[in-house]
């Protein structure tokens, strides 16, 4: 199945939590950083994933959002770090490709955005992820 998804990075599974209705799993991405998706105890199941199976996280641009240093006294877990590779801005939006280790992310930001932080290619960022927004596949 092909998907319109760009970013989609290899990881493994170190840990499910399963709750009522929804389940936190933690992926170690292939580049050493680790993150939590919240996904449904259905999933879960259905999917089979368990520690150590081998999963594609899930992202679309949308739901990524960049920040020029670690953000602290936020909700959102899930921080990447990263290196802005390109900048295509056109008059109200942008797409900005960041070279995380493990695999590549790309980020729709706001063409604003891109001048207020001042992002081009070089420009060390995080990319901060809310763990609703991570679906998991099978790898």
């Amino acid at each position: 199945m092909s998907l319109s998804i760009r970013n989609q990075i290899p990881g493994t599974v170190t840990s499910v939590a399963v709750g009522e209705a929804m389940a936190a799993v933690k992926v170690r991405l292939e580049g050493g950083q680790d993150i939590t998706a919240a996904i449904t105890a259905d999933a879960v199941k259905d999917l089979g994933f368990a520690a150590g199976s081998s999963v594609k996280a899930l992202v679309k641009a949308t739901e990524v959002a960049l920040a020029t240093g670690p953000v602290e006294g936020i909700s959102i877990r899930n921080q990447i770090n990263g290196t802005v590779v390109d900048v295509a801005a056109g008059p109200a939006m942008a797409s900005v490709k960041v070279d995380v280790d493990g695999g590549e992310l790309t980020a729709a930001v706001t063409a604003d955005a891109v001048e207020a932080l001042g992002l081009a290619a070089g420009t060390r960022v995080v990319a901060l992820i809310k763990s609703t927004e991570i679906s998991l596949a099978t790898a």
